[in-house]
């Protein structure tokens, strides 16, 4: 059997412009841009997480590596974007739940250390 790897996310954007510069300033992501109504970023690696629990997301919820979660959230406050779940511990790490200006939903996580 072939594989596959998920490894591409797309957001809707009300105003492309605002979120744009939501992500460039809060994560530093550098976006190009591919004719005014689409721009990506044309780097990374993703990984996918199935969930069925209680608390599981009504859309697809991205999810973005941070080796500093408290800085990572003061920047995202500062960039614009909505806290909608503050830093919680989950088995694993710890991670807030915020969107951005056109309502995108999406989780920033700090895993815990890994102990040698």
């Amino acid at each position: 059997m072939a594989t596959a790897r998920f490894d591409y996310v797309e957001l809707p954007a009300d105003d492309i412009g605002a979120t744009r510069a939501f992500y460039e300033e809060a994560f530093g992501w550098e976006m190009t841009d591919f004719g005014g109504t689409y721009m990506a970023t044309v780097t990374g690696d993703t990984d996918v997480g199935i969930t069925s629990d209680a608390e599981k997301p009504a859309k697809p919820l991205p999810a973005i590596r941070t080796d500093d979660i408290e800085a990572m959230l003061q920047q995202v406050i500062n960039a614009g974007g909505r806290l909608e779940r503050p830093i919680f511990a989950f088995p694993g790490g710890r991670r807030f739940e915020a969107s951005d200006p056109s309502g995108n939903r999406f989780a920033v996580y700090e895993p815990d250390p890994v102990e040698e």
